[in-house]
């Protein structure tokens, strides 16, 4: 499973960069207004803290729009991948960009019909927002399963971009199933190291040490 970080600062994308268990990056125009940061600065910026995909998601909603901005995009760096919005005229950008060789990610996907259709317009990833779901009565992980399935049935090459994800369980759950990929708040991924048994071992290890009176 890939781990992306959905977030604009570049702090935190350095930081768990070092880690070596980052995989790639997702912004949104929310991230970087976040930021406050120039958005062509921060997405070249970005670009060079790691290797795996960064999405720089457009902002027109025409397929003609999209494009411009998709050809400045796509300048950028050669690991930037463009996001695109769930809509007739983002799948026609999609299908246009994927064909040219470029690497896209279609977002705010919140059905399983709606996957399918990425994945026939030659979709890089898919990212159906698990959280969102939840949040509207309705179940988030059974839409990743029924992506899954859909995608196994067909081996469709688009990767399940598990987004939304709110706490490990999310994960752990999209784990199971078999998401491609999950991009996760840094908070999240940090929170994926903590386990009270693991600081009480800690804590006991230190104890024991310090009696023997040794160094290393």
């Amino acid at each position: 499973m890939k781990f992306f970080v959905d977030t604009a600062d570049t702090a935190d994308i350095a930081e768990l960069a070092e880690t070596g268990l980052l995989d790639g990056v997702t912004t949104n125009p929310s991230l970087i207004a976040k930021s406050g940061r120039d958005f062509m600065e921060v997405t070249k910026e970005i670009c060079g803290l790691v290797d795996g995909p960064v999405s720089a998601e457009v902002v027109a909603l025409d397929h003609e729009g999209m494009m411009r901005e998709a050809e400045i995009l796509r300048k950028i760096a050669d690991n930037v991948c463009i996001k695109v919005p769930l809509t007739i005229d983002g799948l026609k950008t999609c299908k246009k960009l994927t064909s040219d060789g470029t690497m896209v990610n279609v977002t705010l996907c919140f059905s399983a019909n709606q996957a399918l259709l990425a994945a026939k317009a030659g979709a890089s990833f898919i990212s159906p927002f698990i959280g969102r779901h939840d949040d509207n009565g309705l179940d988030g992980i059974a839409l990743i399963e029924d992506i899954r399935l859909i995608y196994d049935n067909y081996a469709f090459e688009t990767e399940i971009l598990a987004a939304s994800i709110r706490h490990p369980i999310h994960l752990l759950q999209c784990a199971k199933i078999g998401a491609d990929v999950a991009t996760m708040p840094p908070a999240v991924i940090k929170g994926l190291f903590k386990h009270v048994l693991t600081d009480k071992g800690i804590e006991g290890f230190l104890a024991d040490w310090a009696k023997t009176g040794q160094t290393i």
